[in-house]
């Protein structure tokens, strides 16, 4: 999944970025551990995880996001799984989510490269201005690659 997320943020951003990648076990603690710090150290605006969203018992992404984030945006989860569905009747299973921690958007995302683009696609266009209330971010997006995968 990861190949696919970075591949897809260069095509959508505009502006200068810094990817930092790190593949960790489904463990909650480790991703828990993992999420701050990347929030709370490495003081990244945005942290995109993939996998670990799906229904077995490994699959703890999501509890571990919750357990970190003051603040969870229902909305990006509804909105993944409404356009995940179009295409894929078991994406109903899926359970990402999205929040906030201090000034960090955490967002989950399904493990399948495919499916990574359609979500990034379906909510990117909110990403810059919640990065701008949380943190006077000014991101540029390529609206053209975006609002196209998005429709």
């Amino acid at each position: 999944g990861g190949p696919a997320m970075q591949a897809w943020i260069k095509d959508a951003l505009l502006s200068p970025y810094e990817i930092d990648t790190i593949i960790i076990e489904d463990e909650q603690t480790l991703i828990e551990q993992t999420l701050i710090d990347f929030s709370d150290n490495k003081k990244c605006n945005l942290i995109l995880t993939t996998g670990g969203t799906g229904p077995t018992t490994r699959d703890v992404t999501p509890e571990a996001t919750h357990a970190v984030c003051e603040r969870i945006f229902d909305g990006f989860a509804e909105q993944m799984r409404n356009v995940s569905l179009r295409t894929v009747p078991t994406a109903i299973l899926s359970r990402q989510t999205a929040g906030t921690r201090g000034k960090s958007l955490i967002i989950n995302l399904p493990g399948k490269p495919d499916a990574i683009g359609v979500c990034l696609g379906a909510v990117f266009l909110a990403v810059p201005k919640c990065l701008e209330l949380l943190d006077d971010s000014n991101i540029q997006i390529d609206l053209n690659f975006v609002e196209q995968d998005f429709s």
